[in-house]
This record gives structure tokens, sequence and C-alpha cells, in this order.
């Protein structure tokens, strides 16, 4: 499984995912903004890993402030989270990530200012450890819900490339390969960008997972003819009432599901549920780039495919309510997605809200 990112010798080190699938190349960063801009141009995505890569890149802006205090450094440091958060405001993982570094450095601030600058890196490096764990988790309480014989729908990218290793959407199809069931994947397109031609059908033919890869507009013409038995999706942000933030697209594909009666799951780590928020409403949703609608990539370069100077709304992501949503598969279990909001209790009694296959 190629490795998204990694703290090497005082350095961030990424996959471009933006030469996907033709090239496979990795870029080397010492400077915060230059990671800042690796994010915003989609070298690296996936909720996860932008969360993963914004703690790695405040680490690295923190090497080069020269402050005496604890206090000064957590001062110093505030420029560089908005820089960073600025990138990708609809993912909530760098917020949350930006907020454990925050966190780390309060409790420490006595600490000398070596001591701190060492402490960031630290919880940089733990937050791609854990993420790793976290999807495997995800992977193992998703796994039930995958029978023998499946033949399953994703959206966008949301395996290893998108985390730090293991994928969230595609864990419960790793784990129940492992398990010995036969599966197989249709993987949408997933226009603008292409993260499922380019990455998710990559990234599943390297893991000897069938997948046929098909035309966004295609996804309801195979529900009704019987041929998809589920829909696995992974989630940039989910309100504590279950509505998802994910790829544009989803809501469509989510809305096909149910009027073809096929369920529909969302796989959420804990990192990506924004408890402040109530409904996806609140849920801020990106605009991009006009050029990712007009022109296509390709070996060749850039190719305009629209006349010149037409108008565009390029939408990044869409809310899917949560009466679409079956289940959410978290790394504590799987859950309706009216009793999300339990996981942020420390006395929920998970085991009665556990959803079983």
């Amino acid at each position: 499984m190629v490795k998204t990112i990694e703290w090497v010798d005082g350095k961030v080190t990424m996959l471009d995912q933006s030469r996907l699938p033709f090239e496979i190349t990795f870029l080397t960063f010492s400077d915060y903004m230059k990671v800042a801009e690796a994010i915003k141009t989609l070298q690296i995505r996936g909720a996860p890993a932008i969360g993963i890569a914004a703690a790695m890149g405040i680490a690295l802006g923190a090497q080069e402030l020269k402050v005496k205090t604890g206090d000064e450094l957590i001062e110093k440091l505030k420029p560089i989270y908005r820089e960073i958060l600025s990138t990708r405001p609809t993912a909530v993982n760098m917020k949350w990530a930006v907020e454990r570094i925050e966190n780390v450095l309060l409790k420490n601030k006595k600490e000398s200012v070596d001591r701190l600058k060492k402490l960031i890196i630290d919880e940089a490096v733990a937050i791609l450890h854990e993420d790793i764990e976290v999807n495997r988790a995800i992977g193992r309480w998703g796994a039930p819900f995958i029978k023998d014989g499946s033949t399953i729908l994703t959206h966008c990218n949301a395996g290893s490339l998108a985390t730090g290793g293991y994928g969230t959407a595609t864990a419960p199809m790793i784990v129940a390969k492992e398990q010995g069931k036969r599966i197989q994947v249709f993987a949408d397109e997933t226009r603008p960008v292409l993260q499922g031609a380019r990455l998710t059908a990559w990234e599943l033919m390297q893991q000897d997972i069938p997948v046929t890869l098909i035309p966004d507009n295609t996804a309801g013409a195979l529900m009704k003819r019987g041929e998809i038995d589920l829909v696995i999706v992974g989630t940039d942000r989910t309100a504590r009432n279950g509505d998802v933030a994910n790829k544009i697209g989803t809501y469509t594909v989510a809305v096909l599901c149910k009027e073809n009666k096929i369920p529909f799951y969302v796989a959420a780590p804990l990192s990506s549920i924004d408890f402040s928020i109530r409904t996806g409403e609140q849920i801020p949703i990106e605009e991009r780039d006009p050029e990712e609608i007009t022109h296509i990539s390709g070996k060749g370069g850039r190719v305009q495919i629209a006349p010149e100077g037409i108008k565009v709304r390029n939408i990044a992501f869409d809310v899917t309510p949560h009466k679409y949503v079956t289940a959410i598969i978290t790394e504590k279990g799987v859950f309706r997605p009216k009793d999300i909001k339990q996981l942020m209790k420390a006395h929920s009694n998970l085991e009665t809200l556990r959803l079983k296959p």
C-alpha cells in the first residue's frame, strides 16, 4: 500500500496525487506554505489526509519561528493556522488537527520552546498513526455488512490515498476481501477532477480488488438493473444529526439508493464528525476553479473541452440529508444517523446503539 504522507528527517514527504495514475511522484517540503499550497491544489486530498498534512505543516512552520516563550509560540502560530485552514473549508479534519496541536501547547506552555516544537512534531506523527488504526477499525466494523458476492458502488476517493493509510470507505472492502468474501466494486469517475477514475480505480487495482470504472451518470441505470448491492462512501464533514458532506454527486447517489432500496453507508472516522454543528446546512461548501470544469487533464497536459468564456459553477461538495443514510460506519461501530450524537457523550451505552449486519 503506497504511503500518502510521512514525516521524514524534519520534512514532510507526500505522494503527489495530481500526477496519478500516470506517475508515482513524491514531494518533499520544508516550508509550511508549500504544504498549504499542496492541500489547495489537490496534490494531497481526502479529509483525513489533509488533516494530517495540516498538522505536519504546522510542525514545519513552528520550527522556523524565533520565539523565547510558550506564549509567544502560541501567538505566532495563529497566522499559520489561518493560512492552512483557508485552503479547504469543507473538510473538518484540518480544524480538528489544529485544535489538537493547540491543546498540546496550552497544556505544556511552561515547557521550553524547543520542547514545545518537538511536542508539535510528535502530535502530528501521532495523528498519522492513529488515523491508520482508526481506518482498520472502520474496516472491521463495516466488513460484516458486505455479503459474499456483493457488488459495491463507491463515489470519489476514500481509500488509503485519502487517509494516512488503509482508507475509510475502502477499509470494509479490504477486510471483506481478507475474510475471503468475493466482492467487486463499481467506481464512479467523479467529475470534474476524476478522483474515482484516477485514484480509486488505481488503488483498488493495486490491491487486487475487482473494480469497474463507470461514468457518474451510469449509477442509476445499474441500480435499476439490480447490479449494485450496496454503496459505501466517505465524508469530509458530518453534522451531529447525521447529515453528510461529501464530494459533489454523493447526494444524487444517495437519492438513487433510496429509490432503488439499496443500503447507503458512510464511512466516517470520529475526526470527520463535527459535533459543534447541528445540521448539514451549517457546513461551508467549497467552490473551486472553473478550469476544473472547462479543461481536462491527461498525459498530454490540460485540454480545453468547453467554449471560451462560458459561465461555470464548480461546487466541490454536496450535503446528503441523514434520511438518505442507512448507517454511518465509525471506529466505534456502525450507527444510525440519529444515534451519531451519542458518540460525543462519554457515558453512552454504545453496545445498545450499534447496528448488527
